[in-house]
């Protein structure tokens, strides 16, 4: 090996085994490069100076013993202190000079890279330090990077530049938190052929939720441009789940996109060579996703690619961290770093911490949530880094945005509330890491929320984060799941939010026994779907502008409601799968539909909606069954595009026999055929009809779902929603349990499943007890209740030691 040999090291030259060598970063940089570009994934080609450079460096310049002198005595709880001693050691490396022999073995593998791409060529010269992107131990931006950068002159400044790096303020506070000594740890300086997503996009990709820890899912996030924006947090980017398994096997399985704004990106600056610029993204563009659903497919598969390898290596599970970046002039998506997933992957997964806020005060703002906790205290608003010494421990952090330089005083907080960023942000990542909860990309935080303010950030609401007014009561429940034995009955979860799938299929289940259609019509597509199809007979102009705000980018209105019901559908089905995810068509009454906009053009006024137009009488009606035949496509896409086909379709509200033929012949002409690729159709259990003709309805159905609300009031001749009648409104009313009862032997007696959706067994445990008796297959309750009845049915079952017919 030549002298220059050991200071440069090309990355089909290294692998994870070189740590040591070129640091986390570049060693996995080789990796990739030399491992997985055979197989098609792209990484740019580029060289590593590796840390016996940097430490020739160090002795060359005859600096080491000064920077032992600037840390010595360091307090870095005094800020102040670690950010003067910071900048001297930086100063120090900028004003010392590269020993000539390492200039010219850095100079000669730039000349090489310029052999393959062009004089001149655009590179990216990144920070690799020897204790960063380890398995458990990681950190967004410790070191810096510098893009665009061309010739010898800039070249040699950005390698300055990151040997300084090593010594920034957030750097050294690292070093100290992971007991690492700061004369012992080196920096090795990646130096890669730039992609150039200046006339793209770029992003970060987790294989994993990010918030749950849920890991059958990739996360990609993009936005346009070059990829500093995203990861510090200075746009609010486009979001996709892709679910793993049915990926692995050839289906198209995008289970949720949500809409970035997208403001700004980061482009190559046309005036002056080598740097980079911020300009405002078009209004046509920010409303367009920034990457082709086969572009995410493929970043996913590149993704779980990678993830297979990293654990192969490991010789256990492996969550990635990854960053991509599309070259606009190649048209070709590149991946450009991944590192383990350092949060997430590190939790026990044999607790389960949940966090309840008790009371709720007035919102101030909101945004996307991160970390599924709660914090409370006086808000700090914080407009510039010269200010972050004023604040107090325990204080929420309040800003536009964070940065690395940011990093020293983040950890004293107990919550971060930014106006900008994502979920792949430098504040999202930060904050996971110190276990902070945050809400990010607000918008006008700092305009709302004044300093001195007490406010509580509540991000245990699904995919919503909350930032309330004042310090308000909340407390966390952790329960062990080692060792706990399952019911012969099966505890079923009901469900309608898909922001909750992740974090509630975590809870010990069988399964989804009721997901509900009417949230995500309602909170996700807010428009009835007969206006979608029929937009003519919408003569409101006012009405007509908000259906056309909100499927902007769609030219056939219609496949809007099948995206949006679909990903809904899909991200449920996802997070429980292989168990049973029982999708229940849309229930609203009439006035609900109405209340949709543009449903008063397509909805007749009812004097009592709740025993009107409603359940399967609407699916064959003409007045809605093209509206039908929607929900229908959305349900088919799911299991066949997506590859979920652990979905069960449910009937609600079928009032005869004849009827139930007919909503299935209406099913078949859509698509959906009882029966064929393994579907399977459950009616809802609750007008009396239901109970005296069960033998009748069985020959129709796989099962039976007996809804304990509307049985209980058609029974009783109770409406459920009289406020005058509330007290005559009882489940276990002796009629009503003498009907439940009647139902569950009618479906055993068909060897049809028996299900329960209501809420009585939530609402009384005894009624749990009572379904076990009777041998019901399953009951479905509401998440917070699910550990407490599973515990009891247990005890029953065991009381009782009968054997439960499935």
């Amino acid at each position: 090996m030549n002298e220059n040999k050991s200071y440069i090291l090309w990355f089909n030259e290294i692998g994870m085994e070189d740590v040591p060598r070129v640091g986390g970063k570049n060693a996995s940089l080789g990796e990739m490069y030399r491992e997985l570009s055979p197989e098609g994934i792209k990484v740019p080609n580029g060289f590593a100076a590796t840390s016996a450079a940097y430490w020739h460096f160090v002795n060359s310049a005859g600096i080491l013993e000064d920077l032992k002198e600037i840390l010595a005595g360091l307090d870095k709880s005094n800020v102040k202190d670690l950010v003067e001693r910071s900048l001297n050691a930086q100063q120090l490396i900028l004003n010392a000079r590269l020993p000539d022999d390492l200039w010219e073995a850095i100079k000669a593998s730039y000349d090489k890279l310029c052999e393959q791409y062009g004089p001149e060529t655009d590179v990216a010269v990144r920070s690799s330090a020897t204790a960063e992107d380890l398995p458990t131990t990681s950190f967004a931006g410790q070191m810096e990077s510098y893009l665009n950068v061309r010739g010898y002159d800039q070249l040699q400044e950005a390698c300055l530049k990151c040997y300084a790096s090593l010594f920034t303020d957030r750097a050294i506070s690292y070093r100290i938190d992971n007991h690492f000594d700061h004369f012992k740890v080196a920096l090795s300086i990646g130096i890669m052929k730039m992609v150039r997503s200046d006339k793209a996009c770029s992003g970060v990709i987790f294989t994993l939720d990010t918030e749950t820890g849920f890991r059958n899912v990739v996360l990609v996030t993009g936005s346009y441009g070059l990829g500093e924006n995203i990861v510090k947090g200075a746009v609010n980017p486009d979001e996709f789940y892709v679910f793993k398994p049915t990926l692995k096997t050839g289906y198209k399985p995008i289970i949720k996109k949500d809409l970035g704004d997208k403001k700004i990106k980061m482009i190559y600056a046309e005036k002056v060579k080598g740097q980079t610029v911020n300009v405002e993204v078009p209004e046509d563009e920010r409303r367009r996703f920034c990457l082709s659903d086969d572009e995410v497919l493929a970043l996913a598969k590149y993704a779980m690619a990678i993830e297979d390898h990293y654990s192969q290596k490991a010789a256990k599970e492996m969550p990635m961290d990854i960053e991509w970046a599309k070259d606009g002039i190649l048209n070709e998506l590149f991946i450009v770093q991944a590192r383990p997933e350092t949060v997430e992957s590190q939790k026990p997964r044999d607790i389960l911490e949940t966090y309840h806020l008790e009371k709720k005060g007035p919102v101030l703002v909101t945004g996307m949530s991160v970390g599924e906790k709660i914090g409370a205290g006086r808000a700090r608003v914080i407009k510039d880094v010269s200010q972050l010494s004023s604040l107090q421990k325990g204080e929420v952090l309040v800003s536009h945005t964070t940065t690395p330089d940011w990093e020293p005083a983040m950890k004293i907080a107990s919550a971060i509330v930014t106006n900008t960023g994502g979920r792949t942000s430098h504040a999202a990542i930060v904050s996971r890491e110190f276990g902070i909860p945050a809400v990010v990309g607000t918008d006008d935080a700092t305009e709302k929320v004044r300093t001195g303010q007490e406010v509580t950030v509540c991000c245990a609401e699904c995919e919503k984060g909350f930032v309330y007014e004042g310090k308000l009561p909340y407390h966390v429940e952790k329960v062990s799941l080692k060792g706990l034995k399952r019911p012969k009955t099966q505890i079923r979860i009901n469900l309608g939010n898909p922001d909750e799938a992740f974090a509630v299929s975590a809870i010990p289940n069988d399964g989804c026994g009721l997901a509900r259609l009417e949230f995500i019509i309602g909170n996700y597509i807010k428009i009835h779907p007969m206006a979608l199809i029929h937009p003519e007979r919408v003569k409101d102009e006012a009405v007509m502008k908000k259906i056309d705000e909100l499927t902007y980018g769609y030219d056939n209105k219609k496949d809007y409601f099948v995206d949006k019901l679909s990903q809904g559908i899909g991200t449920i089905a996802a997070a429980f799968y292989p168990k049973p995810v029982i999708v229940r068509f849309s229930d609203f009454k009439s006035n609900e539909y109405a209340s949709l906009i543009g449903g008063e053009y397509f909805e007749v006024r009812e004097n009592n909606p709740m025993l009107g137009f409603r359940g399967a009488a609407r699916y064959y009606n003409d007045r809605y069954k093209e509206g039908f035949a929607l929900e229908c496509a959305a349900l088919k896409r799911a299991r066949e595009v997506m590859g979920l086909t652990n979905i069960i379709a449910k009937i609600p509200f079928c009032r005869r026999i004849d009827e139930m033929k007919k909503v299935q012949e209406e099913m078949a002409k859509n698509g959906l055929k009882r029966g064929e690729n393994g579907l399977e159709v459950f009616m809802m259990c609750e007008i009396p009809s239901n109970v005296i003709l069960v033998d009748g309805f069985c020959e129709y159905v796989d099962g039976i779902s007996i809804g304990s609300n509307d049985l209980t009031q058609l029974v009783l001749g109770v409406d459920r929603d009289s406020e005058i009648l509330a007290s005559e409104f009882d489940e276990r009313d002796p009629a009503v349990m003498d009907a439940v009862s009647r139902a569950i032997r009618g479906a055993r007696r068909n060897k049809k499943h028996s299900a329960l959706d209501g809420e009585a067994p939530s609402d009384y445990p005894e009624y749990a007890e009572f379904l076990v008796r009777e041998g019901i297959s399953s009951i479905s309750l509401i998440p917070d209740a699910v550990m407490g009845i599973t515990r009891r049915v247990l005890d029953v079952e065991k009381k009782l030691e009968t054997k439960v017919i499935p």
